[in-house]
């Protein structure tokens, strides 16, 4: 039970924390965000991060120097027999144990990497999303219903809250079968009821404002008053945990592919499954894990800094 009291007391307070934003006007409040996030070192780096990692993502692979999967260098089959060549000219980070280049495999494995966070994200962000706001409108809009559909739909959240998020990826994972879709599901079922209860949190946090008092007053229609004035200013909680989403779920999305449940193909570069490969190796060779993982710790940190600048910005209890 503490469990559950822990992860949704988590997820209430960043609700709370952003539920007066949208009282405030929409290009005003968005101005603001944008002035203080410029001047945060925090937001400047992480985004500087993620900009570098989206664009080797993009271009990367085209400016890979080998085929990342192709077993030779130089025409010679497996010129290392086996074993971990170190950085040497032409290989600015060795040959791994099959002579297959380590720069041209990282450069093709962040946008696998990017690919898996993305689409997991996407989708515990539009699943979460319609619970959640299905859970809002039902506990906002009142009646006996309403109450008894928010409390089945919380409790279901609170189950799957109360599974260690990794442990419950893992279960996913493991019905559905080994491959690079699956990790992008089961990280994402994951996400799922993260999102379901921020949003439902900020729906009911921003239901109190002046604003929605108002629109009461002169007769508005509640689902109206719902669709059009509460759900929009209940989303930037939302965009925050979409960020900071994103970091969780490459770090998800490399934690089953290091334990066999990624990609099914070995010769596809994905840092997490490149962590597993190296594991053998990493008594004797340790540069053949650490390439992966330093980029993995790279890029999770970059979406974690920009996330947390943004929750700051968006703050209401830090705006001047």
């Amino acid at each position: 039970m503490s469990i559950v009291t822990s992860k949704a007391d988590k997820i209430d307070r960043l609700a709370e924390l952003s539920g007066n934003v949208g009282t405030s006007a929409g290009a005003s409040l968005w101005r603001e965000t944008f002035n203080r996030l410029r001047t945060s070192k925090m937001a400047i780096i992480g985004a500087a991060i993620v900009v570098v990692f989206v664009i080797v993502s993009i271009v990367g692979p085209l400016l890979a120097p080998y085929d990342p999967t192709a077993q030779t260098w130089r025409g010679d089959v497996l010129p290392n027999q086996g074993k971990f060549v170190g950085p040497r000219e032409g290989n600015w980070f060795g040959l791994d144990h099959l002579g297959r280049d380590m720069f041209s495999r990282m450069l093709e494995g962040t946008r696998q990497t990017l690919l898996v966070g993305v689409v997991a994200t996407l989708i515990g962000l539009v699943v979460g999303f319609a619970i959640g706001a299905l859970s809002g409108a039902a506990a906002t809009l009142g009646g006996r219903r309403g109450q008894q559909l928010d409390t089945s739909i919380m409790r279901v959240t609170d189950i799957l809250l109360a599974l260690p998020s990794l442990l419950l990826a893992v279960s996913v994972a493991a019905v559905l079968g080994q491959s690079l879709t699956t990790v992008m599901i089961a990280v994402g079922v994951v996400q799922i009821p993260v999102f379901a209860r921020l949003l439902r949190g900020s729906m009911l946090s921003q239901g109190g404002a002046e604003y929605v008092l108002a629109a009461k007053s002169l007769g508005v229609r509640r689902r109206r008053i719902v669709v059009t004035q509460i759900l929009p200013n209940s989303l930037s909680p939302v965009i925050v945990q979409t960020t900071l989403s994103l970091a969780t779920a490459i770090i998800e999305a490399a934690a089953l592919s290091y334990l066999g449940l990624g990609n099914p193909d070995p010769s596809i570069p994905e840092w997490g499954a490149m962590l597993t490969q190296a594991q053998r190796f990493f008594s004797n060779e340790p540069l053949m894990a650490v390439y992966p993982a330093v980029g993995i710790i790279v890029v999770a940190l970059g979406f974690t800094l920009l996330g947390e600048a943004l929750r700051e910005a968006l703050d209401p209890k830090l705006r001047g």
